[in-house]
């Protein structure tokens, strides 16, 4: 069968594709109005097209008190902008510094955050004051030095709830600032990897360690600086909701496509003394783990950049309220709908307004008319800048109160504690809601108890009764103690019924007993034999998360059989991402191999070279293997010969599936009303994978990401919906997920999705199942572009198959990949 994807565009459903004319590029700068896509009522305006030779590549913008804005080259100098006439009057602001990713008008002060390339700048926050009031800046300070730059360098910045302070981000390649006065993350940032990691196969960031990209405040005059949260890749803008609640968008890392260790693009709720777990190459943190805090919306590939609330916007309410986060490298501005989960946030997301190419930089709502301005730019690419304004006549009128929940309330109460603490209190409210349902109130005050004096609480974790809290309790006493209470974790540890605890639960002791490991010392052999007998025979589960961190356990323990369960589970993983996970793992057991262990992991090697992923993917297979190899003896290697160096042969075009028969979505939907039978989960696991629709599509924790995650889909949309998706799927294409057509002057035309650029030069994805290979278009030669009216995934997919394949898979994906799903305790049925 060949490489296939079941690419089921489902959250395009209600987005019927509209022609969209051709442009021609020749006779244009930047991307002209008309080819924008955005919600109906709401207009795009060219508002000033930037000459690149003398006025660069904007990058940031800000509003000044006067109601102008200000922007800045990302290699070149700062611009005052005045927008109330038409066209557009541009100056230089006309001051020394530039290069700025961050810009802030407070405190009767200009704040520029400069993020300079060269050695020409020192990278850091500068003050820059009229002293004489003639409306120049006369006198400036560098407050804030910061030692990084370039593209994760110093970015932000924007004022504090209070309008008290300044609050600044900045990527994994920014050093924090020399001097921390305060920091309501702990200081005890380590790698924390039970199993050594590998650094990426390219060599990005090998050098770059915890605490990653980070975010902080200062006073304005630069003192008293604070550190709020760690753990970020290059979360490039950061803003405050009107709870007064941090926001931020993080970075992939795009090369990791196809991994199990790939994050998605994520918008993320920044609370008090959070880490995120960036980790450089294979070693990123999954968010299920308890010390890192996750994703509030999870995104897709991309790259951030500005982000900004739409409040002040003359927009209907939904879009006034939304968090606008910009895709850089897709052409993408995403309207984040944030609602409350508990003391923290969840949320959905849609394509507000979308072209290609549209490198989004930086975002802003001018009050004084309500629009939303953005600006294109970046590596020397076309620059301009727009603003989106609404038409129709239900714009938001009046805002409303914002009261906090009872359990904001609880958390912040608990993030009052991020601090060395006098009040006797602190230690009992932290004991007292480790186990609380909500996760950030447990982040809050675990958190919370490694800011207290160990004295003041290591005596009174013997009365934790909750398993959970206990393993949560034991986190952070190996967080912040010394060698000589591994005995005491340990023992603590040995007391949780691994039976009676939830899967959280579980994932929170095995990380517990690895930060023991890795910071109090090894386990003795006792210590080692009481984990085994406790946790040993768990795995597998069927809880992909938890397996996953079982595995390493395992592995790590040298545990009886270990080897053989889990190479057995690499063979039937049915996403590579699993596959990879425990390939990765595997590779560092000791003891436990066979010959056919050996055989079939390394066959495994042989296999996976028909998958696919980004740029590092295949160096990163070729690392696992080459570090497995070198650990075997010569005698095992000239017996694996065969398997370690199979011959070279001619791959032989896949077979073709046999017709069954053209469907229609009719016949497909009448089928499936007549079927009585109750469906086969296995089957319809196996038609999802045999068509490998994981390269593409999320199943929970496996597969790609490259098209919608499927995992909700089924829930959302009735089984026509699902039909109409897999047999017509150029029916409705959703904007996130479409397709651009370059017709080139040689006569060329390629049709993908712009995913990079660099000044003239496009970097265009044409084949969603090898992502990391790019076809470079030079923009010049552009004659013509138009959207595509063909999706990116074949139609006809399920002719194939049989109506009971058919009626496995739709029953797959109406239960969420979920065996334990009432669908198969009854017959398939179409409502």
């Amino acid at each position: 069968m060949p490489i296939r994807c079941l690419s089921l565009r489902l959250f395009g459903l209600l987005a019927i594709l509209a022609a969209i004319p051709s442009v021609t590029f020749a006779q244009l700068g930047v991307t002209p109005p008309d080819q924008f896509k955005v919600p109906d009522g709401f207009e795009v305006e060219l508002v000033y097209e930037v000459p690149g030779k003398t006025q660069g590549s904007w990058v940031s913008l800000a509003v000044d008190p006067n109601g102008g804005l200000v922007a800045c080259d990302q290699e070149g100098s700062l611009y005052r902008v005045d927008v109330s006439q038409s066209p557009a009057k541009v100056e230089p602001l006309g001051v020394g510094v530039g290069s700025a990713q961050g810009i802030l008008f407070a405190f009767d002060s200009l704040y520029v955050n400069v993020n300079a390339r060269g050695p020409q700048e020192k990278n850091g926050v500068y003050r820059l004051q009229d002293t004489t009031g003639d409306g120049k800046y006369d006198k400036t300070e560098h407050i804030l030095p910061l030692v990084g730059g370039g593209e994760h360098g110093p970015h932000a910045l924007i004022l504090s709830q209070d309008g008290k302070r300044v609050l600044t981000c900045a990527g994994n390649m920014t050093k924090l600032p020399s001097t921390i006065a305060r920091s309501r993350v702990p200081q005890v940032w380590q790698e924390d990897h039970l199993l050594p990691r590998m650094p990426d196969a390219r060599g990005h960031a090998a050098n770059r360690m915890a605490p990653g990209g980070w975010i902080g405040s200062f006073a304005p005059d630069g003192s008293d600086f604070e550190l709020i949260a760690s753990g970020f890749r290059n979360e490039y803008d950061i803003a405050l909701n009107r709870a007064g609640e941090l926001f931020s968008y993080d970075a992939d890392m795009e090369w990791d496509v196809g991994t199990p260790w790939y994050r998605p693009t994520r918008v993320n709720h920044v609370i008090s003394g959070a880490e995120f777990g960036w980790r450089n190459g294979t070693g990123k943190w999954p968010e299920y783990q308890p010390d890192s805090f996750g994703a509030a919306v999870n995104i897709g590939p991309g790259s951030p950049t500005g982000i900004c609330f739409g409040y002040g916007a003359k927009f209907p309410k939904k879009y006034e309220s939304a968090l606008f986060i910009a895709d850089w490298s897709y052409g993408n501005i995403h309207a984040v709908m944030l609602e409350e989960d508990g003391s923290t946030y969840t949320g959905s997301y849609e394509t507000f307004a979308t072209a290609a190419p549209l490198p989004v930089t930086d975002m802003v709502v001018r009050p004084e008319d309500g629009a939303l301005y953005f600006a294109i730019g970046g590596r020397k690419t076309q620059s301009g800048l727009y603003r989106i304004v609404y038409r129709g006549e239900d714009a938001v009128s009046e805002v409303p109160d914002v009261k906090p929940s009872k359990a904001v309330a609880l958390r912040k109460r608990l993030e009052s504690f991020h601090a060395p603490s006098a009040k006797p209190r602190a230690v009992a409210a932290a004991l007292k809601h480790l186990a609380h349902d909500d996760r950030a109130i447990r982040f809050a005050a675990r958190t919370a108890l490694e800011h207290q004096p160990l004295e003041r609480w290591r005596g009174k974790l013997r009365d934790i009764e909750n398993d959970h809290a206990r393993a949560l309790a034991v986190i952070a006493l190996a967080r912040v103690a010394s060698p000589m209470e591994q005995s005491l974790a340990c023992t603590l540890l040995g007391e949780c019924d691994w039976q009676d605890m939830s899967s959280e639960g579980q994932i929170a002791l095995l990380r517990a007993y690895s930060l023991v490991a890795i910071r109090l010392g090894e386990f003795s052999d006792r210590q080692r034999q009481d984990i085994v007998d406790q946790v040993g025979t768990a795995f597998p589960t069927g809880n992909d998360n938890l397996d996953r961190e079982l595995a390493q356990m395992l592995v790590y323990l040298d545990a009886p059989d270990a080897v053989i369960r889990i190479i057995k589970e690499l063979k039937q993983a049915p996403s590579q991402e699993n596959q990879i996970h425990y390939a990765l793992v595997v590779r560092n057991a000791k003891s436990g191999w066979t010959e056919s262990s050996y055989r079939d992991y390394f066959q495994w090697f042989n296999d996976v070279q028909s998958a696919r992923g980004g740029m590092s993917f295949g160096g990163f297979i070729n690392n696992i293997k080459n570090e497995s190899v070198a650990k075997l003896d010569e005698s095992l290697k000239t017996k694996l010969a065969g398997v370690l160096s199979p011959p070279v042969e001619a791959v032989a075009e896949e077979e073709q599936r046999s017709l069954v028969k053209q469907w229609t979505v009719d016949e497909l939907v009448a089928s499936m009303d007549g079927l009585e039978r109750t469906p086969d989960f296995e089957n319809g696991k196996k038609v999802f994978s045999s068509a490998q629709c994981y390269k593409c599509h999320r199943m929970g924790i496996q597969g790609g990401i490259l098209g919608p995650d499927l995992t909700g889909a089924g829930g959302r949309f009735s089984v026509k919906d699902l039909i109409v998706a897999m047999v017509e799927p150029n029916k409705t294409i959703s904007d996130q997920y479409g397709a651009t057509q370059f017709l080139t002057d040689e006569g060329k035309v390629v049709t993908g999705r712009v995913v990079n650029m660099s000044g003239d030069k496009l970097r265009v994805m044409t084949n969603m199942l090898d992502p990391s290979k790019l076809t470079q278009v030079d923009r010049n030669s552009v004659e013509e572009t138009r959207v595509s009216k063909t999706s990116m995934m074949p139609g006809n997919l399920l002719d194939t198959f049989t109506k009971e394949e058919i009626a496995d898979l739709i029953a797959y994906l109406r239960a969420g990949g979920k065996a334990a799903h009432p669908i198969y305790r009854k017959s398939v049925a179409t409502k």
